[in-house]
């Protein structure tokens, strides 16, 4: 699968903002306490990828479809990644060895990640 610039550019700052949370968690706790924090991260971090990857194809196909197909088709994708993130913190709350801290970090990187890349494409 092709990845665009911007994409790739957002993996990237998905990546740098987790590892961020994962230095600090680290800091805190200065023991083996921060695995459970890690795995969350781990977690929250690949859905978060996972969705830059869904967001791309989902606007590459919409841009081939007529106006009313493509707004149905982008509403259930959204729908359909905003799901997958509800389960994935359902996980982060439910299992003891995932710090529902750290998949709510990993998830928040893609917003993050989304902000630092309009700050940084306005100012070129």
């Amino acid at each position: 699968m092709k990845v665009s610039p911007l994409a790739k550019r957002m993996i990237i700052t998905i990546v740098g903002i987790a590892a961020l949370f994962v230095v600090a968690s680290f800091v805190y706790y200065r023991s083996l306490a921060f695995l459970p924090f890690l795995l969350g991260t781990l977690l929250g971090t690949g859905v978060s990828i996972w969705k830059v990857f869904v967001l791309e194809r989902a606007v590459d196909r919409a841009l081939g479809m007529d106006k009313k197909k493509a707004g149905n088709y982008v509403s259930l994708q959204q729908l359909f990644r905003l799901f997958v993130t509800g389960v994935v913190l359902f996980t982060g709350a439910v299992v003891p060895q995932v710090s529902l801290w750290g998949v709510a970090a990993g998830i928040i990187a893609f917003q993050l990640a989304l902000y630092l890349e309009q700050l940084i494409y306005r100012r070129k």
